[in-house]
Order: structure tokens, then sequence, then C-alpha cells
């Protein structure tokens, strides 16, 4: 029996640890679930898996969740703040931490995990694009373990000669290509693109995820910040790594080892299957999922992206290659514009437009080495962001 940790509980990737962890009750118990605000989403779980501890960022929410469970007699310790959840991401007796806080937001609860040597899933992409180095010589010096959640990083985690472990470059592996399903704009006539709406944006053809990240996934910056993070996880360079789009989302990423062999973990676009794979590994558990029907399927289709109708892309590689600021610096400024434009001050073609001018600026600014650095640089990244989001708007109000 482990004691398991959900950090961002309430969102998709919260809930489905939560539906996997239920199926197996003798092996899992939970000890803690976090939120930002979400009072009523965090209740229901918190009834509904009877949490020792819960935590909300605000304290508003923290005080009303704290009420709700004082009537509905659950033993639940409610506790408030960005230190609380940090607290619990490193409790002595959680034995699995899932991080799937959204954005820049989950790196310090994701370091506390890490700083305390648990094993932690880790399914919020950012902290390993702001923080890469800093995160896998922590993981290092406290022997923590990190299992990646993202489809993409865990499939190839699954195809990786044995035993795997992230922040080491695995042997006999040539290359490493992501798959991509291209979105819902992946054929859209590139005149029509400015006009798209942010419902347009997060109406993925595959995948049931949360709104940022299925902007992320429409632009493609989803497969940009993948590309650093696989980076950082598998210690490859950025002419080792690819990106290839399959449409069908069955092919979750492929291994290409120096023998020219290719191995591929295929599966249903289900969280469910990768989330299952990490809390069980090196076992395996049922998930929830069923396996792929490959007749109903009938084909499997590849096609290279192209950077025209995905700019994020072509700057998520540059920042790769460059390196020093620039991760950092991509990753603050995507986040502030595709807030602007899930709230309507920016449109769609304005997203790839901040962020390469905030990567300008931010060529001959140094990365950050320790925590202070690296967060200091984000929120330099996130200042200039607002600014050229407002400046576009200005432009576009007056065109």
């Amino acid at each position: 029996m482990q004691n398991l940790v959900v950090l961002g509980a309430t969102g998709t990737i919260g809930r489905n640890t939560l539906d996997v962890a239920a199926r197996h009750p003798d092996k899992l118990r939970v000890q803690g679930l976090t939120a930002q605000r979400d009072v009523e989403g965090l209740f229901e779980l918190c009834r509904l898996h009877r949490p020792r501890y819960a935590v909300l960022v605000e304290p508003a929410a923290a005080a009303r969740l704290r009420d709700l469970c004082r009537d509905a007699a659950l033993d639940c310790e409610v506790m408030e703040g960005v230190a609380a959840i940090c607290e619990l991401a490193a409790h002595p007796e959680a034995g699995q931490v899932m991080s799937a806080i959204v954005g820049a937001a989950g790196l310090l609860p994701t370091l506390s995990a890490v700083r305390a040597g648990k094993r932690v899933l880790i399914a919020n992409k950012e902290p390993l694009v702001m923080a890469g180095a800093l995160l896998m010589a922590e993981s290092a010096r406290h022997g923590a373990t990190l299992i990646p959640i993202d489809s993409e990083h865990n499939a190839i985690f699954q195809c990786l000669p044995s035993p795997a472990r992230c922040g080491e470059r695995p042997k006999g592996v040539h290359r490493l290509i992501l798959t991509a399903s291209g979105g819902p704009f992946r054929e859209t006539p590139l005149a029509q693109l400015e006009a798209v709406t942010p419902q347009q944006a997060v109406r993925h053809p595959n995948w049931v995820m949360g709104q940022k990240i299925s902007v992320d996934s429409a632009t493609m910056m989803n497969k940009g910040l993948e590309l650093i993070e696989a980076a950082v996880l598998y210690r490859l360079p950025a002419d080792r790594l690819d990106v290839v789009i399959h449409p069908e989302s069955a092919i979750h990423s492929v291994v290409e080892y120096v023998d020219g062999s290719m191995l591929a973990q295929l599966g249903q676009p289900d969280m469910r299957v990768p989330i299952a794979h990490a809390l069980a590994w090196p076992e395996r558990w049922e998930s929830g999922v069923g396996g792929l029907d490959l007749a109903a399927l009938g084909r499997f289709r590849f096609e290279a992206p192209d950077e025209r109708r995905f700019p994020c892309l072509r700057l998520a590689r540059f920042a790769l290659r460059q390196g020093g600021a620039l991760p950092n610096a991509l990753n603050a400024a995507n986040e502030v514009a595709v807030e602007a434009f899930l709230q309507h001050r920016l449109n769609y073609p304005g997203i790839p437009a901040v962020i390469e001018e905030v990567m300008d600026a931010a060529a001959g600014r140094q990365a950050g080495d320790d925590l202070d650095g690296i967060l200091a640089l984000d929120a330099w990244a996130r200042e200039a962001a607002a600014a050229a989001v407002a400046e576009l708007g200005r432009s576009l109000r007056h065109a």
C-alpha cells in the first residue's frame, strides 16, 4: 500500500489519476489533494476519496472547503497557500506524488517533491522547460524517481531499454520522434487562422484536455515544449529529436535505435493509460481503458508539420537549439499569450507574435542557474509578454 498525493486534483490529469487509483484500493491510498480555487470540485473529490489532507491556494476558498468538510463529517485537514502545497508534496508519508498543476505554478511543488526524494509522476511540462537542469540535478542529489506522464514522453519511457531512468541518456538510442495529432487546425486554410476563436481552439479532435493545453495543442506549442522536455528527460541534443504529425493519435511516440530498429507505443488517446503505467511501474495495472482495434483504425498517417501553420513549433525549436534564457522566456510568454487569447484580448496569430517579441528581448539575458534566477527570468518574461499583448491589442483596435 502506497500513499498518493495529487497536485492539481480537479484538472483532467488529476481526475484521471484518481479514477485509476480508485481501481486499485489494495495498492493505493489517497493521502492528499490540492487545487487552486475550485472549492466544489475539490470537496466532491474529498467525499469520494477521503484524503487526510486537502489544500487550496486561495484562503477564502480554503475556508469554504473547511466548512464543507466539517459539515460532511469528513476527517480531512484543510490547508491553504502555495507553501502548504509544497509541504504536502514533501510529506514524509507520501509515496507517490502526481505533479499535475498547470503551468509555471507547478515548479515549486514539483521541486519540493523532488528534494524530498519522492517518486514524482510529472505531468506538467512547464517546470521541466523552465528549470530542467535544476530539477534533474536535485533529483539525482536526493534520489528522487521521475516518471513522465505526458503521453509522448511516457511512450518513450516505455520503449527505452531497461532499466530506463529520466535524466540519463539511454544507451543505443539514435533518435526520439514525438507524434502530434495536428490539432483542430491541421487542414484549416492559413488565411482563416486569424479569425480562430477560443471555442474553436479548445475543441481537440482526439483528446479531452484543459483549456490551456488544448490551445497549446492547436498552436503546436505543446509539441515544442515537449521537444525541450525530451531533451531534459533523455539528454539528447536537438538534432536527435523530431516531431511528426499522426492524426489518428494511436502511436504516441517512437524510439529509433542505432541499429535502425524503431519501437513505438500504441494505445487509446486516454490519459489513464500513461497514468496507470506510471503508478504501477515497473509493474502493470488495469487502467480502465481497452486496447486498440487495429482493423477498425484501418491505416496510420504521418506527415511533417508545416511551420508556417505552426510558428510556435518553430520558436520552440529555436529556443531548444539556442538554450540559455530562451526556453524559460518562451514558456512564460506562451502562458501569458494563451491566457490573453482565451480572454479575447489577443487574436490567434498574436500568440506566436507575443512569444517571438519576448524571445528577441530575452536573447542577451542570463538564464539563471538557481531557483531565484529562474523565477526572476520567468517574472521578467511575463511582464514583457503582458506589455506585448497590450501593444498588439491597441494595434488591433486601431486597425
